[in-house]
Parts: C-alpha cells; sequence; structure tokens
C-alpha cells in the first residue's frame, strides 16, 4: 500500500524572497475534497496526475498515484471544485531529505508553504533557517481546504 509521511512548515517571507531559486508551475484540483478521502487532479507541465489519498492516523496516510494522459488530465479539471490551486514548487535538497516549497498564486497568494515526506513519522532532520511555523496538523493549510477557504480570504489575523 501507498503511504504519505509529511511535516508541513510556513516559511520565512523574508528570507525565501532573497533566495535564488527556480521551480515549477503545479494546476491542480480536486474531484472530492472529503476529509476522509481525497482525488486530486493535477498537471505539472505536460504531465497529468490522479492522486487518491486517504484519511490521516497520526502524519501517515494512504496515497496512491497515477499518470494520466495530457488532455484527459485537462479535461478533468473542468470537472474539479474551483477555484483550482495555482503553485510554483521549489526542490531543496538538505541532507537526506528534499523539501518542496510552494508559492501559491490566484486566490492563494501570498501564502508559502515547506513540506517534507519521511520514512517514519519520529525521523528527525535539520530544519532549515527559512522555516517558520509548523502547520501539519493545521487543516487551513491542507490545499483540497484551500480551494474552499482560499488564503486571500482569509481574515489578517488568522495568517
Amino acid at each position: 500500500m501507498g503511504q504519505e509521511i509529511e511535516r508541513k512548515f510556513l516559511v520565512k517571507r523574508d528570507f525565501w524572497q532573497q533566495q535564488e531559486k527556480s521551480g515549477q508551475i503545479y494546476r491542480q484540483g480536486y474531484l472530492n475534497s472529503a476529509k476522509e478521502r481525497t482525488v486530486r487532479v493535477r498537471l505539472i507541465g505536460d504531465r497529468g496526475i490522479l492522486t487518491i489519498k486517504g484519511e490521516a492516523q497520526g502524519l501517515t496516510r494512504p496515497e496512491y498515484e497515477y499518470d494520466l494522459p495530457l488532455e484527459e488530465a485537462q479535461e478533468l479539471l473542468k470537472l474539479c471544485e474551483q477555484p483550482l490551486i495555482e503553485k510554483k514548487r521549489y526542490k531543496i535538497k538538505q541532507g537526506d531529505l528534499t523539501w518542496e516549497v510552494d508559492e501559491f498564486f490566484g486566490e492563494n497568494e501570498g501564502l508559502i508553504i515547506a513540506e517534507v515526506e519521511l520514512e517514519h513519522e519520529q525521523q528527525g532532520f535539520e530544519y532549515p533557517a527559512w522555516l517558520d511555523q509548523e502547520v501539519t496538523g493545521d487543516p487551513r493549510y491542507f490545499n483540497a481546504n484551500l480551494v474552499r477557504q482560499p488564503y486571500r480570504s482569509w481574515p489578517a489575523e488568522a495568517k
């Protein structure tokens, strides 16, 4: 069975904006965004991906990914809940881990989140200097929830 063990953090904006980086544009939508299961369609360049995730138990949750033909992924995005998630993803290697930093656009502009996938829930790691508050357990920061309640609609005190 596929699984994902992930931790999420906000990124220190001032520090992050000073870094030289190159990333890739992601467009993704949700056919189902229920807490118990999410079904996501994603476009990365000319690659389509269908991802199905189950409900998390601690930091771990089932995850299955399948390649989709580009045309089918584009059509499926039209069926997804709106707005679509638009972001640029940067991959940063640090030690044995690769951090994925997502800089959001569109309705979620202003949000920058770093994620790291772990081999087990107790795995330790070095914290990059650009990390801020951990938001792993905060459902507001789940991509599926950013469709229903985009970051730009949050009150200033909630950001």
